[in-house]
């Protein structure tokens, strides 16, 4: 068992924001610290740098993508617009995690975290696949990626095509000539819908409810401060976030209005079954298709922290301003309003604060009073 003050879990967005302010505070990592240094430990289950970005699609280019913030105290170099995300932004991260010292582990898969007995002021055990770290703080930063969202649907074991999620997409060469189903509305929905209408025979989309369409000057900052302030106040009440699109509504943007030229931007009612052959409409409509890509988007990647029992009956984890309001010694963040990049910076930022902002072993079982201390 190795002791230390923070462990980090993950090594995207989040996480290497987290990582920039513990260094910025004087934290060393764990295994350049003089005895009585204080220490973190950044743990990540990839075998690369680049967070969820080294996955993306390889058609996912720089100008198309939704939404790069650069990470704290270094800016994304310049890349021409044509060029994949994951071609990019991973040598970025690369960069990143070389500049500021944060000696990421990896690989390391995170299997539970746990306490080390009922003392509500100590230590919180991580256990992974080759070692325990017994740590003062847990900062949480596994995001959504390894967790991909299908919905149970009647029937979908008997399909006799092809199903995959958007975690697993490739290109839209794979789905040349076929008749392809694609349910969702969100961002990537969009994009793929119009992408694949180049090669597919046919394209149908299936949302759960039309999309809240926004023009550019709709889509303002009030609108997504308040839709950010939505989600904030789910996730205190221990309810899943939401995602902020769920709650603006859509951009009207390239992708929609591309689709829409296309004559694929037309959202049909979710269908209630699958059969063999196709899915059936709850008009009584067979639809049929060769291939069913779903892009229902991700859940949170929180099932290590099972053990702790922090899971409301609604199935989220009560947290405000990015701390478990249960358990006090861990922040989760990336999750629920800090999913986006400019969150997840300024996430990491305040976990940090908060973390030094309390004397060792001071842990409040108030969480307003924790979350709101600074520096």
């Amino acid at each position: 068992m190795r002791t230390v003050d923070v462990v980090v879990i993950g090594a995207g967005q989040a996480g290497l924001s987290a990582g920039y302010h513990l260094r910025r505070r004087g934290f060393v990592p764990l295994d350049r610290a003089a005895p009585a240094g204080q220490t973190f430990v950044i743990l990540d289950a990839d075998h690369a740098p680049g967070g969820a970005w080294q996955h993306r699609w390889r058609s996912l280019r720089m100008a198309t993508v939704n939404g790069i913030y650069e990470l704290p105290g270094m800016p994304v170099p310049p890349a021409d617009p044509e060029l994949p995300a994951r071609d990019v932004l991973p040598p970025y991260f690369a960069a990143y995690e070389q500049e500021f010292g944060l000696d990421v582990q990896r690989p390391v898969t995170v299997r539970r975290v746990t306490r080390d007995g009922d003392d509500p002021h100590g230590r919180l055990l991580v256990q992974t696949d080759g070692e325990t770290y017994a740590a003062r703080f847990v900062i949480n930063a596994t995001g959504t990626w390894n967790q991909p969202y299908v919905p149970f649907v009647h029937g979908a074991a008997t399909f006799a095509g092809r199903q995959l999620h958007v975690h697993d997409y490739v290109s839209r060469d794979e789905f040349a000539g076929k008749r392809v189903a694609i349910v969702g509305a969100g961002v990537s929905g969009v994009q793929l819908l119009d992408e694949i209408a180049d090669v597919a025979s046919e394209v149908l989309w299936f949302t759960r409810a039309e999309p809240v369409w926004l023009d550019a000057s709709a889509f303002d900052t009030a609108t997504r401060v308040a839709a950010i302030a939505g989600v904030e106040e789910r996730v205190r009440q221990g309810r899943p976030p939401g995602s902020v699109v769920s709650v603006t509504g859509m951009l009207w943007g390239p992708w929609a209005q591309s689709a829409e030229r296309k004559g694929v931007l037309h959202a049909r009612p979710m269908f209630i079954a699958i059969e063999p052959r196709g899915v059936r409409t709850p008009h009584g409509v067979l639809h049929e298709v060769d291939v069913i890509l779903w892009a229902t988007g991700f859940r949170a990647a929180i099932g290590h922290l099972s053990p702790l029992r922090l899971r409301t009956p609604e199935g989220g984890i009560c947290v405000a301003n990015g701390r478990s309001i249960d358990e006090p010694r861990l922040f989760l963040i990336g999750y629920g309003p800090s999913q986006s990049t400019v969150g997840a910076n300024r996430a990491g930022r305040d976990a940090v604060r908060a973390i030094v902002g309390r004397a060792p072993g001071k842990a409040s079982t108030d969480a307003d009073a924790i979350v709101g201390a600074t520096v």
